[in-house]
């Protein structure tokens, strides 16, 4: 149920992601509504209150375009977004808001001839190490490389890297796990 469900945002999401994408190129506004869905990304990665208004289905529709049209106008986000994100709550599809924002970014960045790149640690990178991993990247991908970065503390050490749908895992906790594996078959 939830892969039909997560499935079903990233389809709806990316409907909503192409249509914001051609009314921001055509306002030559792109960085701009960028910029401010990766603000609104972060605050919903941030906020289980906001997490829970786009996800609850306890909420109705007018409430829900309220609240977030409210937050993005006290965001001070541009225009374009607070009428996809009204419409999306209106029509019941605020679920999707993450997708979405994942699906234009995607979209800009293939626009750019960037290639996403998202690299999980257990420790939060410095700007220099972000800066080397972003060049390494660079150089195995031979593009740009529009890198995202979080941190998920069950890794132990080390990172995980997806480039596309290419993963390189050198976490410590793979590590342990595959040790464990190949101790259980001995």
């Amino acid at each position: 149920m939830a892969g039909k469900t997560s499935s079903a945002g990233a389809e709806i999401g990316g409907r909503y992601a192409a249509a914001l994408f051609d009314l921001a190129s055509d306002e030559k506004n792109l960085d701009a509504v960028e910029k401010d869905l990766i603000d609104l990304s972060a605050a919903i990665d941030q906020s289980e209150d906001l997490q829970n208004l786009i996800t609850n289905p306890l909420f109705g529709r007018e409430d829900q375009q309220k609240a977030i049209i409210s937050l993005l106008e006290a965001g001070k986000a541009h225009q374009i977004i607070r009428n996809v994100a009204g419409l999306m709550a209106h029509n019941g599809r605020l679920f999707a808001l993450p997708a979405m924002i994942k699906a234009f970014r995607k979209l800009a960045a293939d626009a750019r001839g960037e290639v996403s790149a998202e690299a999980v640690t257990a420790v939060p990178l410095t700007d220099d190490q972000i800066k080397r991993l972003r060049a390494e990247i660079e150089t195995s991908v031979g593009k740009a490389v529009n890198l995202e970065t979080r941190t998920d503390e069950s890794l132990l050490g080390g990172l995980v890297v997806k480039v596309g749908s290419r993963m390189v895992d050198t976490s410590l906790r793979t590590k342990l796990t595959q040790l464990k594996m190949s101790m259980k078959e001995a």
